[in-house]
């Protein structure tokens, strides 16, 4: 079954700034959590999906990473070591630890899964304690960014909160990540393996998944027609993420009572990565999807 989207981690250099940069934006965030591996985050929720700002507060609490043992904290201490933005795209899961054997014989990765737990804050202000497990994925073809699919093993009312749910700019759950490459459809074996999708090629782009739950890599030249600013970027990487809003001229409001700048690229209002600390936001209004 092909995968959707679970969350997004997007990797800053001091969290409580972001936060408020990100709230400028019109997100509403989550309380601070914190996790046993020495990185803490924020996360804007939506109905099945959630963007993740992490970064790393406690350095001595880092792993180090091994051939078969992936560090999520370690990977995200060494992205952040030249640049903020997203670092790393999550898959929905209902079991990881399948996930990182099929992985395996599929010669995706051999990392072992990974399981954990942390306390989450509640509107009310009690805590809750939630537990995930990761199967993670890497491309030698792809340095410096990863892969993992999410099982989260708690009863769901724990973790999705209507109040964490409700956003000033309309934003109701991402529906496309995109990337930037030389030669996009070079990508194209590992990501159906990792998605479990069929991918679709032209000249120039790529994409996996349906309208709603796709990851779309681009070259250069269309890197530049869609996302203005960022022509030239050719490495593989994680550029912008598109949400769907209920809205879009209540988005447009939101925005400019806030004083933030964006621009309108056809039906998408644009924000550029460096008013979101490094990842290109699109909001679409939900009807044109």
């Amino acid at each position: 079954m092909p995968r959707r989207i679970d969350h997004l981690v997007i990797c800053v250099r001091d969290l409580a700034q972001a936060a408020l940069d990100w709230q400028k934006l019109g997100f509403t965030l989550t309380p601070t959590g914190v996790h046993p591996f020495g990185t803490s985050n924020r996360l804007a929720m939506f109905g099945n999906n959630f963007l993740e700002l992490l970064a790393v507060t406690d350095a001595a609490a880092v792993p180090p990473a091994a051939p078969d043992k992936f560090s999520f904290a370690a990977h995200n201490q060494d992205f952040l070591a030249t640049t903020e933005g997203m670092s790393m795209l999550a898959l929905h899961s209902t079991d990881a630890h399948a996930d990182a054997a099929r992985f395996k014989a599929d010669h995706v990765s051999t990392y072992a899964p990974f399981d954990f737990g942390r306390d989450a804050v509640l509107p009310g202000g009690g805590t809750a304690r939630v537990a995930f497990s990761l199967a993670f994925a890497t491309n030698p073809a792809m340095p410096g960014i990863a892969f993992f699919t999410c099982q989260q093993r708690h009863p769901p009312e724990l973790f999705w909160k209507p109040d964490y749910q409700r956003h000033p700019n309309g934003a109701l759950r991402v529906i496309e990540v995109v990337m930037s490459a030389q030669e996009p459809a070079a990508h194209r074996d590992f990501l159906e393996r990792v998605t479990e999708s069929e991918a679709q090629s032209v000249p120039g782009r790529l994409t996996v998944g349906d309208s709603c739950d796709r990851i779309t890599v681009l070259d250069p030249a269309e890197i530049a027609r869609r996302l203005p600013g960022l022509a030239g970027d050719t490495s593989p990487r994680f550029c912008a993420a598109r949400l769907a809003v209920t809205d879009l001229d209540a988005t447009k409001r939101a925005l400019k009572n806030n004083g933030v700048d964006f621009e309108m690229t056809g039906a998408a209002l644009l924000i550029p990565p460096a008013a979101s600390h490094g990842l290109a936001l699109e909001f679409v209004e939900q009807e044109t999807i």
